[in-house]
């Protein structure tokens, strides 16, 4: 299934991380490319990430972010995107959490 939707960040401190990469080093510059890709492709189709099971959702995303489902949309470089898919009205919008590398990210789903 392909679903259109608007892209957003979760809270102000994401999207300022964001912007903070793209005046960076040669690699936040590279990352900040990869996320307006992942960006793009996510507006053109929420669900081209692959769904986390609800089992292991981190609880400080549930507490902070009160999602009830989570995404991932895997970078380039063995970066990971996380993000949720919630309604507004008719209106789909994809939240962008969070992004680390491979590492973070089996630190943080305790793999």
């Amino acid at each position: 299934m392909r679903l259109p939707s608007t892209v957003r960040f979760a809270d102000d401190k994401v999207k300022k991380e964001f912007y903070k990469l793209e005046n960076g080093n040669d690699s936040d510059k590279e990352l900040f490319k990869f996320i307006n890709q992942a960006m793009d492709n996510l507006e053109d189709n929420t669900f081209c990430g692959i769904q986390i099971p609800k089992k292991l959702i981190p609880k400080e995303y549930i507490k902070k972010y009160k999602i009830k489902n989570l995404w991932k949309y895997d970078l380039p470089r063995g970066w990971r995107l996380m993000y949720s898919i919630v309604g507004e009205e008719v209106i789909i919008i994809c939240l962008i959490l969070e992004w680390f590398d491979h590492k973070d990210y089996e630190r943080r789903f305790r793999y």
